[in-house]
């Protein structure tokens, strides 16, 4: 039997890179999936066609995560669809680099209203229908450890994901309920193409400090949370899983 056969998980961002991953590795397991996008409808029903092709169950849910009502209705559409919920993976998240100087009140709102208030609002909504056994995955940063300059904000969105996952656990485990987040390193996607990231010299400088001499894959990534959704993991919560090839 598949790690995952019965369960019904939620994958915030997945029309694409990391979430897109992710969702496809939980409908392998066996998970029906529920692929949550913000604009990207044609990317969604993209990974939905994958994950239908392959033999598995999934449906795109549009919402955006840091409106209160969104987060609800992608909740309440993963109930309607499936008639449960078990997993609840926090991937939506933007970024934007720059100096003291250029930080704006709009470029602090945007990132902590999706990276750090849409992972609360869609946890919230989530938690009415998780039952003992349920796994929130939140997909925050090394960057929350390595502090890298002209990422103030970004890395402060980080940092309060990785406090909120602690919290977290230590609030929901006596429900029963594992949360956990994964901090990936640069890790090739479509962003970080679109980004001009691939080639770069900051490619370069990223890959210079990483022991394993690489930049991460979405392949690298997707594995971990199926092992953190999966009762393989039944004993860990408030965990960060740095996953960087060694950077940190």
């Amino acid at each position: 039997m598949s790690k995952l056969s019965g369960k019904v998980a939620i994958v915030t961002g997945a029309s694409k890179g990391i979430g897109a991953g992710i969702a496809r590795a939980l409908a392998a397991e066996g998970a029906a999936v529920v692929v949550n996008y913000a604009s990207s409808q044609e990317g969604a029903d993209a990974v939905v066609a994958t994950i239908a092709q392959a033999g598995g169950r999934a449906v795109a849910v549009k919402g955006d995560v840091s409106r209160r009502e969104d987060a609800q209705g992608l909740v309440e559409a993963a109930v309607r669809a499936f008639g449960r919920l078990d997993i609840l993976v926090n991937n939506s998240g933007v970024y934007a680099f720059g100096t003291i100087e250029e930080i704006t009140e709009e470029h602090f709102h945007r990132q902590f209203n999706v990276n750090v208030l849409g992972m609360l609002l869609t946890t919230q909504a989530a938690v009415a229908h998780l039952g003992a056994g349920g796994s929130i995955i939140n997909i925050s940063s090394v960057v929350s450890r390595i502090t890298p300059p002209n990422s103030a904000v970004y890395t402060a969105t980080k940092g309060a994901v990785d406090a909120l996952t602690g919290s977290l656990a230590r609030e929901l485990g006596p429900r029963g309920i594992r949360v956990n987040a994964i901090n990936p390193g640069l890790v090739e996607t479509e962003g970080t193409r679109a980004a001009s990231v691939a080639g770069s010299e900051m490619e370069d400088a990223i890959i210079a400090q990483t022991p394993l001499g690489r930049v991460g894959q979405v392949g690298d990534i997707a594995p971990l949370a199926v092992f953190l959704a999966s009762d393989d993991a039944g004993w860990l919560t408030g965990e960060t899983v740095i996953a960087s090839g060694g950077l940190r």
